[in-house]
């Protein structure tokens, strides 16, 4: 059977079958490379090269932002409120006027104005926006970040697959293998990976951890014990991978760190950015302080104006590394805001809506320049083109180079395909 140097020299550096090269390559005959095992092995070595060069960040506005303040404002409206727009580089589709950084490049981004959700409930509109199901029943769904490791991260990775900065939803039935590493902070690691103990420290209490978990074993707890083991032994090997930097901005310019923005959320982009580069095919950003009820007007300016700053420093960034073409970039909640101002006092705002809502997508093989949808002049309707929360999946799919209709197997023997209904936003892809 031919080797790996074979299979190389035929794919070009993105990952695909040079047809030159392969011809060079066969110019002896095929007989003497193994004939159509070695085409056949050609072939999966492409496609997983390609795989492998993809990724994704989701930057995920935690407590559900309003669409009238971010990017389906309705100004001069009874339910627009004070806020005010700006042109994007779309014509005709203006934003609120906290986001000018993304508004400036928008023929990058693109906007889906119709969301239709289904929860208005924090934890269960998280769950069905971070899982593509609504909670409830036997089965407890994955994260997409967990399905992405599942299905294009490398087992034997120094370093997870799934990376959250902030707090998040676990792996679900697919088990801690493939959970997401929670990092507190941006820039701050967990005590437990922190690489401060001797090595050979660290294997004594490997193995007094692994004498504790054979006595759950032998008491009936095999699954238990089995995910005790393989989170020890993904820490241990985090403890001493050259890829720890990944998680700091050290090395870093002063420059590109002000770009970003100098705090807490801005500087996360900039580590995702990083766990990216080193081969994390999942990250999520979290930014906290979106469940305005009250004080909106107030408080508002402040976190767009971080995640303006940071996602916007994120795009240009990914795009002149020549990285933005295989990640995909998604900016979004767990659901919008109602057009109503509520009368909350002293200081008003607006109370959950699920009925329609919207997020931002670049990257990863989305069209820059595209509003998909739009709703009535009160806001309260979806007048064209409603996005169900399967459609959303489906896209991220597509651009992930993941089936969509592939079924996993939950410990039960039941199988589920990765999303249930629903078709890609074709209008988004390129």
């Amino acid at each position: 059977m031919p080797n790996n140097n074979l299979l190389n020299v035929c794919l070009n550096r993105d990952g695909q079958v040079s047809r030159r090269r392969l011809l060079q390559v066969a110019g002896g005959g095929f007989a003497g490379l193994g004939g159509l095992p070695f085409l056949q092995r050609l072939g999966l070595a492409a496609d997983e090269a390609r795989r492998n060069g993809r990724a994704c960040i989701v930057v995920f506005l935690n407590g559900a932002p309003s669409q009238f303040e971010t990017w389906n404002p309705k100004p001069g409206t009874e339910n627009g409120g004070p806020t005010q727009v700006i042109d994007t580089a779309i014509p005709g589709v203006p934003f609120a006027e906290y986001w000018p950084k993304l508004a400036a490049m928008m023929n990058d981004v693109s906007v889906i104005r119709t969301m239709a959700g289904k929860e208005a409930a924090h934890d269960r509109g998280t769950y069905h926006l971070l899982t593509g199901r609504r909670l409830g029943g036997a089965s407890r769904f994955p994260h997409f970040g967990s399905v992405v490791s599942h299905e294009l991260g490398d087992p034997d990775a120094e370093i997870p697959n799934f990376i959250s900065i902030g707090d998040t939803l676990n792996a679900g039935f697919l088990g801690v293998r493939f959970s997401p590493f929670v990092v507190p902070r941006a820039g701050e690691l967990p005590a437990n990976v922190e690489a401060t103990v001797a090595e050979t420290r660290v294997d004594r209490r490997l193995s007094l951890l692994a004498d504790q978990d054979a006595d759950f074993q032998t008491a009936g707890a095999e699954r238990i014990a089995a995910e005790h083991q393989e989170l020890y032994r993904k820490a241990a090997r985090l403890m001493t991978s050259e890829h720890l930097k990944a998680f700091t901005v050290e090395g870093e310019s002063d420059a590109v760190k002000s770009q970003y923005g100098r705090h807490e959320f801005g500087q996360g982009c900039l580590i995702a950015r990083r766990l990216v580069e080193s081969g994390v095919p999942f990250v999520q950003v979290r930014r906290s302080g979106w469940d305005m009820h009250a004080n909106l007007w107030q408080n508002i300016p402040r976190a767009a104006g971080e995640v303006d700053e940071g996602v916007s420093a994120l795009l240009t960034d990914l795009k002149q590394r020549g990285m933005l073409e295989k990640t995909l970039v998604v900016v979004l909640g767990e659901f919008g805001r109602t057009p109503k101002i509520n009368q909350s006092t002293p200081n008003v705002g607006r109370d959950h809506f699920a009925r329609n809502f919207n997020l931002l997508m670049a990257g990863g093989g989305i069209k820059g320049g595209v509003c998909v949808g739009t709703t009535s002049s009160d806001g309260m309707e979806i007048d064209d083109r409603p996005v169900e929360v399967d459609d959303f999946f489906h896209t991220m799919c597509r651009c992930m180079g993941i089936d969509a209709d592939k079924e996993l197997i939950t410990p039960e023997g039941r199988p589920l395909r990765i999303v249930d209904a629903g078709a890609p936003v074709e209008e988004l892809l390129s």
